[in-house]
């Protein structure tokens, strides 16, 4: 059984930034993909980001520039800087990584940004 648990959450004014954690635990054979998503209210899911076993990254349209994806294979986490918060980043971010060969979830993390 493997588990993704996020850390590093929680509320901050706009223009500020966090760092949000990803451990991964349990009987991991193989792990290729880490990264985030997010899920704003009322919204769809959306890629914040990847980073491959190999250390190359790469993120969705609208998020380059003030996210910044960093992992490490050995320990099996991934890390979410993210810079100048705004609003509109209010989100459930949601750590994802491809293990054994199937897709495993972490529960989320809240990051909410007030004006």
């Amino acid at each position: 059984q493997v588990q993704l648990v996020e850390s590093g959450g929680g509320s901050v004014q706009a223009g500020g930034s966090l760092r949000l954690s990803c451990v991964a635990s349990g009987r991991i054979f193989s792990m290729n993909v880490m990264g985030w998503y997010r899920q704003a209210p009322g919204k769809q899911r959306e890629l914040v980001g990847t980073v491959s076993s190999g250390g190359r990254t790469s993120y969705g349209d609208s998020m380059k520039g003030r996210f910044t994806i960093s992992g490490d294979s050995a320990k099996k986490t991934v890390n979410l800087q993210i810079n100048n918060l705004n609003p509109e980043d209010t989100a459930v971010y949601f750590c994802y990584a491809v293990i054994n060969g199937r897709t495993d979830w972490g529960q989320g993390t809240q990051v909410t940004v007030s004006s």
